[in-house]
This record gives structure tokens, C-alpha cells and sequence, in this order.
């Protein structure tokens, strides 16, 4: 969908840690929630943490105490730090705002893999 772009996936070992980046234009950054989604083979897409424009923040129970979603204003950027991943955390992870995913509009992810 163009509006948000995700990087900063890879290859980790289990228990390390990546940082994923969303780059969002503008006009959504100032006034939507953004969310970060996973989808796992065989899997239906989940929620896995959400920022409000506020900076309030929420996450699925998977990954509360491990992963921490954050928003710098100046760059229009939403970030996901994930530490002491585990193999089930391998999946694509995508960003979104909630109304862009109800219409079915993804951009293409970022591949997050999980192995020794």
C-alpha cells in the first residue's frame, strides 16, 4: 500500500534481539494508531503490539515483557524492539494502521526467522 514501509527483519539466534522499523508518511503518523502484525506459515495474521498517536501502547500477551513498541515523531517512524526471541516469534512482520487493514491493503513485510 506505499504508506508504510517496514525493514530491519533477519536471521537471529534464539534468545537475541532485532529492532524493526515502520516508516509512515506523515499524514498517517500525526493522527492514526500503528500496529505491528505477524504472520507465521500456516498461520492467520495476529496483532502483536499497537502505539496510539498519544504514545499509549498494547501487546498480545506472546510477547508482553519481550517486545516494546515505540514512536519517534521526528521521523515519522514506529519501531519494534524484540529481545529474548524464541522460534515460534518467526514470522513476516508487517505495520499497519487498523483501517488499512480492514480494507486488506499490506506492504511487503519484513521476514523475522528464529533459529540456531
Amino acid at each position: 500500500q506505499g504508506q508504510l514501509v517496514e525493514s530491519g527483519g533477519g536471521l537471529v539466534q534464539p534468545g537475541g534481539s532485532l529492532r524493526l522499523s515502520c516508516a509512515a508518511s506523515g499524514s498517517i503518523f500525526r493522527i492514526y494508531s500503528i500496529n505491528w502484525y505477524r504472520q507465521a506459515p500456516g498461520k492467520q495474521r495476529e496483532l502483536v503490539a499497537v502505539v496510539t498517536s498519544g504514545g499509549v501502547t498494547d501487546y498480545a500477551d506472546s510477547v508482553k515483557g519481550r517486545f516494546t513498541i515505540s514512536r519517534d515523531n521526528a521521523k515519522n517512524t514506529v519501531y519494534l524492539q524484540m529481545n529474548s526471541l524464541k522460534p515460534e516469534d518467526t514470522a513476516v512482520y508487517y505495520c499497519n494502521t487498523g483501517a488499512l487493514a480492514a480494507k486488506g491493503a499490506w506492504g511487503q513485510g519484513t521476514q523475522v526467522t528464529v533459529s540456531s
